[in-house]
């Protein structure tokens, strides 16, 4: 990202104002701070309104909180 920077604000004083990346999300999600929500329903809607996978979950603030997510498990939460 710095090389980006360097090379748009040669081209334009004061560029770049603001750098967004942009990735291809179409191999799935990765949801966090699924812990502070209302069980994660609002993933159930992404998923199944985008068709696209749930791959990881956020359980927590810290890179060991990323969890593989499983279908099945979720599920007996949500019923529990």
């Amino acid at each position: 990202m710095e090389k980006v920077k360097i090379v748009i604000s040669s081209q334009l004083a004061g560029a770049p104002h603001k750098i967004l990346l942009v990735l291809d999300a179409t191999t799935g999600i990765v949801l966090t701070k699924l812990d502070g929500t209302a069980k994660g329903g609002v993933m159930m809607r992404i998923a199944h309104e985008f068709t696209l996978p749930v791959r990881y979950i956020g359980m927590g603030e810290g890179l060991d909180n990323l969890h593989i997510f499983e279908n099945n498990d979720f599920v007996a939460v949500l019923l529990d």
